[in-house]
């Protein structure tokens, strides 16, 4: 008399037709075979800080307030982008010298490759701006918040988005704030592995008028290796995205910590700038004359509105 399967047992092609019918996927296979493998496992950073929103608020307050003035000599990488077509043509690099002063006072002198004469002049006094193209013997002059429509990239150059760049302002009194804490994880290259990056995300935002509806301002991301900000978003008044920088690696200027180098997205232009840091000096004194522009006789003038 054959024997009774025990209470709780199954006999194996049992087994088989109940994983059938469970993974109707596996039906028809041959055999079963359960395997491991490993997974990559993200690397985190030996330090990890905490901060709270206040704190945030408070390291970039400081360090806005203490700053006065910059000077830089950077070497600038263009890029015209066409995202829809999947193309980005890339300019020759040239050098570019930067001055800034608070509040809102800044030139950029950029220089043609090899022969290093002027390819663009602009200055601001806070409010107006003039920009010198001496290629073209042309000159274009006003308010800050004028925006350029010309296909030349660099007749779109406006001092408030590289001023902002170049330099992360506080929060204002009527700005508000929130904080989130999260990671992302990225393949570092040269050592093949996973890094977990744990950052802060600051989200700065203002009352629209007349209503409850928040208007987006900025968005400022940190490490927190070091709590230094390694990303903006900076939005126009219609919420949408204007600009975005992201900082690379800081290094030691002469004392002071800066990024060695910043890319400068202009998405709605559809143009990139990446600056590579050669030199920084902070809080040296510059005068009103060291920004303004010099125009030359017989430049034609145009007045943007």
């Amino acid at each position: 008399m054959p024997a009774q399967p025990q209470a709780g047992s199954l006999r194996p092609w049992t087994a088989i037709a109940l994983l059938a019918v469970a993974f109707p996927a596996l039906t028809g296979c041959a055999s079963l075979i359960v395997s491991k493998r490993k997974l990559p496992l993200p690397v985190a950073p030996p330090t990890v800080q905490s901060a709270s929103a206040d704190e945030l608020v408070a390291r970039l307050n400081d360090q806005w307030k203490s700053f006065e003035s910059l000077t830089a000599t950077v070497d600038i990488q263009a890029s015209k982008l066409k995202s829809k077509e999947g193309i980005a043509t890339d300019y020759p690099s040239f050098r570019g010298n930067l001055l800034l002063r608070k509040p809102e006072m800044l030139r950029i002198l950029g220089k043609m490759p090899v022969v290093q004469t002027a390819m663009f002049d602009l200055a601001s006094d806070g409010t107006r701006f003039t920009l010198l193209v001496p290629p073209r013997s042309k000159v274009y002059q006003g308010l800050n918040a004028a925006k350029g429509k010309s296909p030349n990239w660099y007749e779109n150059l406006r001092p408030g988005f590289l001023f902002s760049a170049m330099v992360v302002r506080g929060v204002s009194p009527d700005e508000l704030y929130s904080v989130i804490s999260e990671s992302i994880t990225e393949e570092d290259t040269d050592k093949k592995h996973l890094l977990i990056r744990p950052e802060y995300v600051l989200n700065i935002v203002r009352h629209k008028p007349g209503g409850q509806e928040l208007a987006p301002v900025r968005v400022v991301r940190f490490h927190r290796e070091d709590l230094l900000p390694y990303e903006q978003d900076l939005y126009d008044e219609n919420g949408t995205l204007e600009t975005q920088v992201i900082y690379g690696p800081y290094q030691d200027f002469g004392g002071a910590k800066y990024p060695s180098t910043i890319t400068l997205r202009r998405p709605q232009e559809e143009y990139q700038l990446l600056m590579t840091i050669e030199r920084v000096m902070t809080n040296t004194t510059l005068s009103d004359d060291q920004f303004q522009v010099k125009i030359p006789n017989g430049s034609t003038i145009q007045i943007l509105q």
